[in-house]
């Protein structure tokens, strides 16, 4: 049998043979970027692609060699790339003023529209994801008059201090795997933040129930991704969401659906696919359609407690003109539901041709997902929390990552903890290149040796 270690070093080869721009790229930004990048996310070994253009489906990098994308700029892209409806009316905002350092008159129309479509009752404007969970947090904290914060076990909110707890904790640092330790997932948070955030294990009810009584009247809010996205794609058993909603209910405590990506996933986000209404709703990433805004929504009873002198939110770049004009058209003339429906559908096609490449390739690998959105993860089992996405192969991923760099697939975002996502733009000849991709890819991982350890999840 071929090793894993010969058959990366022939698609290592492969890859430096047709990104030498990349590397060159790479090693100018080391010396004024710490490792070469401006987000750690984008690294990967040996080198991250530095890409020049994209348009559609399609992406191309410095070298010129041109990829079917279904990263999406980390699920932010649903409009697919350089859409011509949302580049025509751009041109014409940034003519009349990109920033014009007061509330913008059409800020109202976009907010009638996500409380119309993700059935909020109000909602505030903000840049990115971290932003608008770390207000969030801020936001339950008043109205409750407690300090504490109930997070999932590798789930992840953004970079700031109070939610960078136990987002890809070792398993040796992880402790118990139903009261699981908080675990610090940067230097420099400080240990009275680690003693406000409660790390639980995600899709197991009971645990989150006596994790409550524990810390009964001190849980000011309950935080999630309805779907993990940071371990895979991970959706929630049912029951579950209903079942946390009835657990904030009874501790008085707000529960946070943080929909940063799935607000892009579903027409009306996961809320309303699972038909469970959160207290507060994080929405980002797609609904601008590749430009920086978020949103804070939910119950008036919590949103109209923000008040100069009384609970901060603030932003110089909130509600700036360009990016709420990319919010409206993206959501009220690109991803309509018709839209949704037909890249759910390309999605379900691509989930499809994966398991029955793995089922023909004899892999053990599983497709996780739901609609436009999913992921392989190499395992033979099931993933439903953060420690059975450790037992998830990162080797055998590495190998097909690369390996589908260089059939010219980007196939999720740069991590073995990422998925896919397929665009309005994409079509029915993307996923079936896809595929294919993938069938010559497995056919390299089949022939790996079977006794290769499985590697901790990173």
């Amino acid at each position: 049998m071929i090793q894993l270690s010969h058959v990366l070093d022939q698609e290592k080869s492969r890859f430096a043979s047709t990104t030498g721009r990349s590397s060159e790229v790479f090693k100018a930004s080391k010396v004024q970027t710490p490792f070469g990048v401006h987000s750690n996310y984008r690294y990967i070994d040996p080198y991250p692609i530095y890409f020049r253009s994209g348009k559609g489906s399609r992406i191309r990098d410095v070298d010129g060699n041109e990829y079917i994308d279904f990263n999406m700029g980390f699920g932010a892209l649903l409009t697919g790339h350089a859409h011509p409806v949302l580049v025509e009316a751009l041109t014409k905002r940034i003519a009349e003023g990109s920033l014009l350092g007061f509330e913008f008159e059409d800020s109202a129309k976009l907010a009638n529209l996500l409380c119309q479509r993700f059935g909020l009752q109000m909602v505030r404007f903000s840049n990115t994801g971290a932003e608008a969970t770390m207000h969030a947090i801020r936001f339950a904290r008043a109205i409750t008059r407690r300090k504490k914060i109930l997070k999932f076990e590798g789930c992840y909110h953004g970079s700031h201090d109070q939610l960078l707890v136990s987002v890809k904790p070792s398993i040796e640092k992880a402790g118990d795997a139903r009261f699981p330790n908080s675990v610090p997932a940067s230097e420099g948070v400080p240990q009275e933040i680690l003693q406000n955030t409660i790390a639980a294990p995600f899709n197991d009810l009971e645990a989150v129930e006596q994790l409550m009584r524990r810390h009964r009247g001190e849980v000011a809010t309950v935080i999630l991704e309805p779907i993990p996205m940071n371990m895979g794609f991970v959706p929630p058993r049912p029951g579950f969401l209903k079942g946390l909603r009835e657990i904030c209910d009874h501790h008085d405590s707000v529960l946070i659906f943080d929909e940063i990506k799935t607000c892009g996933k579903f027409y009306g986000g996961a809320s309303k696919h699972y038909g469970v209404v959160p207290d507060l709703m994080i929405l980002g990433k797609a609904i601008a359609g590749g430009l920086p805004l978020s949103a804070i929504g939910g119950k008036s009873k919590i949103m109209e407690k923000i008040a100069p002198g009384v609970l901060a939110h603030a932003g110089t770049f909130n509600s700036n003109p360009l990016c709420v004009e990319a919010a409206l058209v993206s959501l009220g003339r690109i991803l309509t539901e018709e839209a949704m429906n037909y890249a759910s559908g390309l999605g379900e096609k691509l989930a499809q041709g994966c398991r029955e490449v793995i089922q023909d390739a004899k892999l053990q690998a599983r497709v996780q997902a739901i609609g436009l959105s999913g992921t392989i993860l190499f395992t033979d089992r099931e993933v439903t929390d953060w420690r059975s996405f450790l037992r998830c192969s990162v080797g055998k991923w590495f190998s097909y990552y690369l390996s589908m760099l260089n059939r010219h697939v980007i196939p999720s975002g740069t991590g073995s903890d990422e998925q896919w996502t397929v665009s309005v733009q994409h079509t029915k000849g993307d996923i079936e290149e896809n595929v294919e991709a993938f069938r010559e890819v497995a056919d390299i991982i089949r022939r790996f040796d079977e006794s290769m350890p499985v590697v901790e999840a990173i």
